[in-house]
C-alpha cells in the first residue's frame, strides 16, 4: 500500500493558487455565450408609458392595472422625458408637507401631475447593449429598470425580472456545466 502523502506529486502540491490575477472578464468569457444576449432580446417590448402632463392618480391606476413598478414618462412629441416608480408614488403618499397642504390623500392624487413626481434624470440602454452591461449598469446606478430607447423614443423597458429570466435562461442551458469550461479552472 502507497503512503498518502506519496501519492500527491510534487507539482500537485506546488500547484499555484486557482485563479491569481485572473481578470474578471476571463471568468466572465469561460461561463458565458459566445456570441453575448442584447437588450432587444429579452426586453419588455410593449412597455407602457404615460404623458408628462397626466395625473398621479391615473399613474398610480395603470401602474395597479398592469402590475408594474416603473412607467416611462413621455411629453407630446412621445420623447422620453423621465421616469415614475412607485418609490416615486410613496414618498408623494408620505410626504408631511403634501399632507399637510391638501390634507385629503385623494385630492392630493387629483391634483398632482406626473410631472411634480417623477425621475427626471432616466438612465437609458440601447437595443444592442449587451445585457451584462446592462445589468451592471442597474446594479451601480441601484435602479430596477432601464428604458430601452431608439433615439428619443421608448421602445421597451429592461427591468431586473427580464435580467434574471436571461440569466435562467442561460444557466439552464447549461453553459456552466461544460467539462471544457471547467478545465481551464485549474490551470
Amino acid at each position: 500500500m502507497r503512503h498518502p502523502k506519496r501519492s500527491i506529486t510534487r507539482d500537485i502540491r506546488t500547484r499555484r493558487p486557482v485563479h491569481p490575477g485572473r481578470q474578471a472578464d476571463e471568468l466572465e468569457a469561460l461561463a458565458w455565450p459566445e456570441a453575448g444576449i442584447r437588450v432587444k432580446d429579452c426586453m419588455t417590448r410593449s412597455a407602457a408609458t404615460i404623458h408628462s402632463d397626466a395625473l398621479v392618480r391615473g399613474a398610480v391606476e395603470m401602474m395597479k392595472k398592469r402590475r408594474i413598478r416603473h412607467l416611462p414618462v413621455v411629453d407630446r412629441e412621445r420623447h422620453l422625458v423621465g421616469i415614475v416608480t412607485d418609490r416615486d408614488l410613496r414618498q408623494v403618499v408620505f410626504d408631511p408637507t403634501i399632507q399637510e397642504r391638501l390634507g385629503n390623500l385623494g385630492a392630493t392624487l387629483g391634483t398632482l401631475t406626473v410631472r411634480d413626481v417623477m425621475t427626471w434624470g432616466v438612465v437609458t440602454v440601447h437595443p444592442e447593449t449587451d445585457v451584462r452591461q446592462a445589468a451592471r449598469l442597474m446594479r451601480e446606478q441601484k435602479i430596477g429598470a432601464l428604458p430601452v430607447v431608439d433615439g428619443d423614443r421608448v421602445i421597451g423597458i429592461l427591468t431586473e425580472t427580464d435580467v434574471l429570466r436571461a440569466f435562467q435562461d442561460v444557466l439552464g442551458k447549461g453553459v456552466l456545466s461544460k467539462p471544457y469550461k471547467w478545465a481551464f479552472a485549474y490551470r
